[in-house]
């Protein structure tokens, strides 16, 4: 919260540690070898909640940093990257949850609190707090300490506190809904694609396999002085500006060595991802942009080239295994896999006729037109909340408890 803004004065301004014990209990060196519990670790937190069945595993086979206790009312603060926001609330009860120690466990002194404490997490406060700390560091991490002295803007009425917790659940739900909405029509789409385009749906239609330089041609084109918006790829997502990926734009003095990309134009990303292990292509569908010339950028050069067709083989990891045959073992020092550009040319696709490429190209991208149509709407609640979060967290726009009981009863 800024100097200029002023709370109500039935609000207090508070450290965290004034609302909730930190790391309160955790495993000792004298646990027996045998007590098993469900662990939780950072890849496990993703968008507010725990986010896979836990593996069972004995202390004695577990990670080092299997050690924080967790329980019912808790909250998960990842203190690793915490700008990636790794947060996740404890509302059921859960027996032998332990949480690795990249997490500091926020136990609210109020279980009344726990919403509301997960709630500000998400905070502008919090986000330039949290940026404040991290700024200007290689490997950006907080430690539990840090997570105590946050500040948070409060309302001194407990019924008020739960109340705006309520009315942001609210908006959690709509968007929870949503996107497990648009997972069922990812997985059917994916089910599309694999019947139409796998490699038994290859040979039974015959379609003859190319090299992929027969088909597109490297996108060689640099930004120069041009006045381009920056691009990142990340993996089952597409096209992110560094700005929306990271927070600031990265391509610095780079800028004018960055790829000019245009819409109808694909690039290769080459990071190693879980969804993605040979990196992941995408089609930019609109408008103008530039990406880093790491990427392997590159346009059909052949009229029998529909790229739609081509955006679904990608995008359903296709290319994967015939990019095995060229990536080589090793890292790099960017993290990005060891391919020969020339290789990536050398991998073969399938090419049916221009005809049969549009009418698979139309029916696959209603489907995904269905799903982009969701994700908008996914991200309108997200905006809503966004917003509702600055009025309401701030003590601008006041939240009467029985309205909102009244609401919930509806």
């Amino acid at each position: 919260m800024s100097r200029q803004e002023k709370l109500p004065t039935d609000w207090d301004r508070v450290k965290l540690r004034k609302l909730v014990a930190i790391d309160k209990e955790s495993l000792g060196a004298k646990t027996p070898p045998d007590y098993e519990f469900l662990y939780a670790s950072l890849s496990d937190v993703n968008s507010g909640v725990i986010n896979r069945d836990l593996p069972l595993i004995k202390f004695s086979d577990a990670p080092s940093r299997a050690r924080r206790k967790v329980k019912k009312g808790d909250v998960l603060f990842s203190t690793v990257r915490p700008n990636l926001e790794g947060y996740a609330r404890i509302n059921g009860q859960v027996n032998n949850l332990i949480a690795s120690t990249g997490f500091a466990v926020l136990s609210p002194k109020k279980i009344t609190d726990t919403d509301f404490i997960y709630q500000y997490l998400y905070s502008y406060d919090i986000k330039r707090q949290i940026y404040a700390l991290v700024v200007g560091s290689n490997y950006p991490a907080v430690n539990s300490s840090d997570v105590a002295n946050l500040k948070f803007s409060i309302p001194k009425s407990t019924s008020e506190r739960q109340a705006i917790a309520a009315l942001l659940s609210t908006w959690d739900e709509a968007i929870e809904k949503t996107e497990r909405l648009i997972q069922a029509k990812e997985a059917n789409l994916k089910g599309q694609i694999q019947r139409i385009m796998g490699k038994e749906a290859i040979e039974v239609n015959g379609w003859s396999m190319v090299h992929l330089g027969e088909l597109f041609s490297e996108v060689t084109r640099k930004v120069g002085e041009k006045e381009l918006t920056p691009y990142s790829i990340s993996a089952g997502i597409g096209f992110v500006s560094q700005r929306e990926k990271w927070g600031k734009d990265i391509s610095g003095s780079q800028h004018k060595n960055y790829t000019h990309l245009k819409a109808g134009e694909f690039s290769y990303n080459k990071g190693n991802s879980k969804r993605y292990q040979q990196g992941c292509v995408y089609l930019l569908k609109n408008g103008e942009i530039c990406v880093p010339n790491v990427f392997i950028s590159f346009k059909p050069k052949a009229k029998n080239v529909v790229p739609e067709f081509f955006e679904h083989y990608f995008i359903a990891d296709y290319h994967a295994r015939e990019l095995k045959r060229y990536i080589t073992s090793g890292a790099r020092s960017d993290g990005l896999l060891n391919l020969n550009k020339k290789d990536f040319f050398k991998i073969m696709v399938p090419c049916p006729s221009p005809d049969e490429q549009k009418a698979i190209a139309e029916a696959l991208t209603a489907s995904q037109h269905e799903i982009d149509l969701l994700k908008q709407l996914a991200d309108k609640y997200k905006t809503q909340k966004r917003g509702l979060m600055q009025k309401m967290l701030t003590g601008e726009w006041r939240v009467k408890p029985e309205i909102v009981n009244q609401y919930r009863e509806a």
